[in-house]
This record gives C-alpha cells, structure tokens and sequence, in this order.
C-alpha cells in the first residue's frame, strides 16, 4: 500500500476529516506551501534527525528551520544533528524521499512538533509524495501522531 492510501486509511479508521490536493511537482516545503496556496506557517515539513543516536521526527512550519543549539537542549541530548536521507530512507518504504507525512508513528518514529506549528487550526502537508498534499486540523494531527511539543525551531 502507497503512502497515501494507508494514511488516508488511518485518517478515515481515526474518524478525521481531510482534504487531499495534488500539485504540479515541488521539492521544497515553501515551494508546496506556494503551490496549495497556504503560508509556511501552515505547511508541516518533517525534518528527520539523530538525537543521541536515536532517529527523531521534527515537524516544523516551512517558513522555519531547525535550530540544532535549541533542539539539543529542548532535547536534553548531548548530540543532535540533521540526518542524511541514507540514514532514514528505509525507514519510510513507502514514501518518496523527503516527502514523509508527519505521522513518524505509523513508523515507529518519535515525533516532536515545534511550538510553532500549534498555531494554526489546520495543517497541510506531504502524503508521501512530492506531488500529494493532504490537510487535517491541527487537534488531529495532534491526537492521532502524538507529538512531544517543544520549541527548536527559528523563523526564517
């Protein structure tokens, strides 16, 4: 089963309304932000990272970037850096690199969301391809990926 169809699947078992979209092909989270015509603040990009040594899910606005000193300290880790895909692209077979929804639990991944992301009511973002968007509101990303809520990430 593709990505989408499994998280559409999930949504749909969880009772959570969605809106799925498609896009001409975008790489970027500010470039599909653009695309389905929503500020960056509403688009979640994951960013994948090591965390002592552990694979972590940041989900993050687009118009943010990870702050490394933040997230280590929020972290309580001695370490913290970005990953390389090679690091977690097994991880997400069924996802198109760089395109995870941030749903890490559906993948036995952590997911920390920043403080930032809780703003909006609702949040779009990649279903698993660079071409796919789905849209839910905040409170069920929030109930159904249950994410740890830090802060460590800077607008840009």
């Amino acid at each position: 089963m593709e990505c989408k169809e499994r998280l559409e699947k999930y949504l749909r078992d969880n009772g959570v309304e969605f809106k799925a979209v498609s896009h001409p092909t975008a790489f970027t989270a500010q470039e599909i932000a653009a695309a389905e015509h929503v500020p960056g603040r509403q688009f979640a990009k994951v960013v994948m990272a090591l965390a002592d040594g552990q694979t972590v899910m940041l989900v993050l606005p687009a118009s943010h970037h990870v702050d490394l000193p933040k997230l280590k300290s929020a972290l309580k880790a001695k370490e913290a850096r970005l990953a390389k895909e090679n690091e977690f692209q097994s991880i997400f077979p069924d996802c198109d690199t760089g395109a995870m929804p941030p749903f890490g639990n559906l993948y036995h991944v952590p997911v920390f969301a920043d403080t930032a992301l809780t703003t909006d009511p609702e949040i779009v973002f990649n279903a698993g391809s660079h071409r796919e968007t789905l849209r839910v509101k905040y409170g069920d990303f929030a109930r159904l990926a249950n994410p740890t809520v830090i802060t460590f990430a800077t607008h840009l």
